[in-house]
């Protein structure tokens, strides 16, 4: 996949170790033409600092922008991103824009902040961004203007889909009026569903923090007879950190995901297989992602969406709550019910170590890229090694968690639960 360029490099890099544009990593390593594995031959471009920048760093501007929920890291992102430029590349003016996309708009947002030595010097021990967020679409025009003026030649965004395909807005935007504009994403989500992408930053940080909330939820089901603890977890549409957080528990007895429909009635249902496990063990932990179910709650009314443009999932740990309740107290079978939705602050703490190594290297590579001209992508990391991706292709997939893995037959191994409910 090739990467668009706003020209001719034409300043000497100050690295002294260079990538080649032509390195590629194939989107599949291991292949099996019998199973169908020749499928899927798409190549990145790899990458890393080149050898020849686009832009002159004594006369360059970069601003960086947050968007969407919060996510832990962003903080380490927006640091490393500082320091790659002020260090590694000499860039002394980069402007932090408040707010989101809200921010780029003079009209809607306040000033940019300009980001120094001092102002980054320990954010990354926070959680949250310093530099705030906001959901929503981005007046196009309004922002170009403002990037002009202001005399910006790169752009960061940090968020999710919705913060990419704005980040392609502004920069055909950019195009069309002939400024060189240098876009370039670091996608964020606690879901891990960005397709070309291994692991998004703050996943393993939000798996530990719900990992410890299981331990509560477990704690409490286990210490009154009969005892439920259902816990929500994030996964709009996929069920990666309700799957990871199950295992890394391990106290986990029911898992409940997006990519897996499933009924609650009947004698192959949730309900009835709940019944027989309280009746056997006399406790149980129930984790589901908030996406789960919904064909359970459809309406028929038309979707009503939020303010990223996503439409607005109905409830189902409620739905699960009070279903759970009135079928035990039919069955006649006493119980007790705890139900733990933390949703916003698994998201909303410091990264851990694993994540914040993960935030320094993709900012540090976003920075790289950005420096050498190129632009419409983003960063990720797939086989270990970090890529460019076009921003058009994350709009043609979304990575889900295939229910035939060895991730999903953990989640069935650590829970007992059947493969089907169905």
């Amino acid at each position: 996949m090739n990467i668009t360029s706003l020209g001719e490099p034409r300043f000497s890099s100050p690295n002294a170790y260079a990538v080649s544009d032509s390195a590629r990593v194939p989107e599949v390593i291991v292949r099996d033409p019998e199973a169908g594995g020749g499928v899927g031959r798409l190549e990145f471009e790899l990458a890393g600092p080149r050898a020849r920048l686009f832009f002159d760093p004594r006369s360059t501007r970069a601003g960086i922008v947050t968007c969407g929920g919060l996510c832990p890291g962003l903080n380490n992102v927006i640091r490393s991103i500082f320091l790659e430029l002020f260090h590694g590349y000499g860039v002394t003016e980069v402007l932090g824009f408040r707010n989101g996309y809200a921010g780029l708009d003079p009209s809607r947002g306040p000033q940019p902040v300009n980001l120094s030595l001092e102002v980054v010097d320990d954010i990354h021990r926070e959680g949250g961004t310093i530099l705030g967020t906001s959901r929503g679409p981005v007046d196009v025009v309004a922002a170009v203007d403002n990037l002009v003026r202001l005399g910006v030649n790169i752009l960061f965004t940090v968020g999710g889909d919705g913060t990419q395909r704005g980040g392609h807005a502004l920069l055909c935007e950019a195009q069309r009026r002939g400024h060189p504009l240098a876009v370039v994403g670091i996608p964020k989500t606690i879901d891990n569903d960005v397709a070309f992408v291994s692991r998004t930053f703050g996943y393993y940080t939000a798996v530990e923090e719900a990992a410890k909330v299981l331990d509560c939820a477990h704690t409490e089901a286990h210490s009154v007879e009969n005892g439920i603890s259902i816990v929500k977890l994030m996964g709009r549409q996929a069920g990666f950190l309700a799957a990871g957080a199950t295992v890394a528990s391990q106290d986990v007895n029911l898992c409940l995901i997006p990519e897996v429909p499933f009924r609650l009635e009947g004698e192959t249902g949730v309900l009835a297989y709940l019944k027989r496990r309280v009746l056997r063990r006399a406790h149980a932990v129930i984790v589901v992602a908030e996406g789960a179910g919904q064909e359970l709650l459809a309406t028929d009314g038309k979707a009503e969406l939020d303010a990223s443009g996503n439409a607005k999932l109905q409830d189902i740990g409620q739905y699960l709550r009070e279903r759970i309740a009135a079928y035990f107290k039919a069955e006649g079978i006493p119980m007790t019910l705890r139900y733990f939705d933390p949703s916003y602050s698994v998201r909303s703490v410091p990264a851990d170590a694993e994540d914040a190594v993960l935030c320094d290297l993709l900012a540090r590579h976003a920075v790289h890229a950005a420096m050498a001209g190129k632009t419409g992508l983003v960063v990720g990391m797939l086989h270990d090694v970090f890529i460019h991706v076009p921003i058009e292709l994350l709009a043609t997939r979304r990575k889900s968690l295939d229910p035939g893995s060895l991730a999903w037959r953990s989640v069935l191994a650590s829970t007992g639960q059947p493969e089907h409910f169905n």
